[in-house]
């Protein structure tokens, strides 16, 4: 097996805009060898976040672009890049293997250029990327519109946005509360041979020193932890749900919060998690059963904009973790870059309100709903809520309790962070008794 283009089938299917790597990896990694793993995850991963800098040497050592059916060609080749360019892997065996990838593509005829380009590309490296210093695309490896987006939305803060969307996110872990402290954790880690430090805002969360498979970290299939960035385990905190309350968390997948939720506050009279894609719906169950949770919810297949699910009987908290843009987990999906389009954020936008409009309903006088988003653009976190506020009598926003990001008009917005938190957003709404 040709692992080289075993990567370029992964991402082909993401040049066209179809799928996404969560949903086309995994079936490649189960056809793999285990010991070859890590090295297609490494250059699926590492291609798509370098991907707007590798697209942009490409066109310098092509001639023309690749035509529509050959997609594979140029995912092929992008890997190629990506070995010689970030890789520790000996430069002949990252041509040759490249180049052979031309053949079990069954493309033959493509040899002698793979061949050519990428000894070019060896020769040239330094000469050919000064060229494209001023090259706004290879200089900040993003989509222009994005670029030009986060420039304009966040002028102090734009370029540190695009570095740390382009590093690798931390492992971080949610220690279980119920099963033991973050300290004892830490503790039973260093016994095992993990070094793992303490994160800053979230009393729950730690950080390991380096990523491993998570199913190979002792305890974790016994519940003892789960993986979720400490900017995601502020939800919990900011819902603050007391005993005896009903509580809704309504677009739940894959279950993080919810999760985070009953191990932090096991006294609740009821527990309602809405998802409406049933394969995701799943995600949240396993997630139950792993950390032997799931007698204490209630799981509903159904549409946060719509509340045909529920019986009637208001709710004291409502969490919304809407659905966004992602532009704040970049680093951790770097196919956003590829995916998303700057069209999808008014659709979006619209959605996320829809969302809001309906849920308010739901909420009992006197309850707290907490809005978050994994997203950095305005017009999907603030604006919603100031929108929202205006339209509403009833409905507050209360400051965020929180250290970190930077306080806005309506909420407050996090940015992603090299070596610490993902980029979200949250207010707090409240609504008049």
């Amino acid at each position: 097996m040709n692992i080289r283009v075993e990567a370029a089938r992964v991402i082909e299917p993401l040049l066209n805009q179809r799928g996404s790597l969560k949903a086309v990896l995994p079936p490649a990694l189960e056809r793999c060898p285990a010991q070859d793993r890590p090295l297609l995850r490494q250059l699926c991963y590492g291609t798509l976040r370098d991907l707007y800098r590798l697209e942009a040497i490409s066109a310098v050592l092509l001639k023309r672009p690749f035509k529509p059916q050959d997609r594979d060609l140029q995912a092929l080749l992008l890997v190629g890049l990506y070995q010689l360019r970030s890789m520790r892997i000996p430069a002949h065996a990252a041509v040759s293997e490249t180049v052979q990838g031309t053949r079990d593509l069954q493309k033959e005829w493509a040899g002698k250029l793979f061949n050519a380009v990428l000894r070019r590309f060896q020769r040239e490296q330094a000469d050919i990327e000064t060229r494209l210093e001023h090259d706004e695309q290879f200089q900040w490896n993003h989509p222009s519109w994005m670029i030009d987006k986060l420039r304009h939305n966040w002028p102090d803060h734009w370029q540190s946005i695009l570095k740390a969307n382009d590093i690798q996110g931390p492992l971080t872990l949610r220690v279980n509360k119920r099963l033991l402290t973050r300290d004892e954790a830490i503790d039973k880690l260093s016994q095992e041979g993990f070094e793992a430090t303490p994160c800053t805002h979230s009393p729950h969360a730690l950080t390991l020193s380096e990523a491993i498979d998570i199913h190979k970290l002792p305890g974790f299939d016994q519940g003892f932890f789960s993986v979720q960035d400490e900017a995601a385990q502020l939800a919990c905190a900011l819902l603050d749900a007391q005993p005896g309350e009903r509580i809704l968390d309504a677009c739940a997948a894959p279950g993080g919060k919810l999760c985070h939720l009953l191990e932090t506050q096991p006294s609740l009279a009821e527990v309602i998690a809405v998802e409406m894609e049933p394969s995701r719906l799943e995600r949240v169950r396993d997630n139950l059963e792993r950390l032997k949770l799931s007698h204490e919810c209630v799981l509903h297949l159904g549409d946060a904009s719509a509340h045909d699910w529920w019986n009637g009987r208001p709710f004291d908290r409502i969490l919304v973790d809407a659905p966004c843009s992602g532009t704040g987990v970049i680093r951790r999906n770097p196919d956003i870059k590829l995916l998303r389009r700057n069209e999808d954020i008014l659709a979006l936008a619209n959605l996320q309100l829809s969302i809001l409009e309906n849920l308010w309903g739901l909420l009992a006088p006197g309850g707290r709903l907490v809005y978050a988003t994994c997203s950095l653009f305005p017009q999907e976190n603030e604006r919603i809520v100031e929108r929202f506020v205006k339209l509403h009598a009833d409905a507050r926003t209360i400051p965020v309790p929180l250290s970190c990001g930077i306080e806005r008009p309506y909420g407050r917005q996090l940015f992603p962070v090299e070596g610490a938190h993902d980029g979200f957003y949250y207010a707090i709404l409240t609504k008049d008794a």
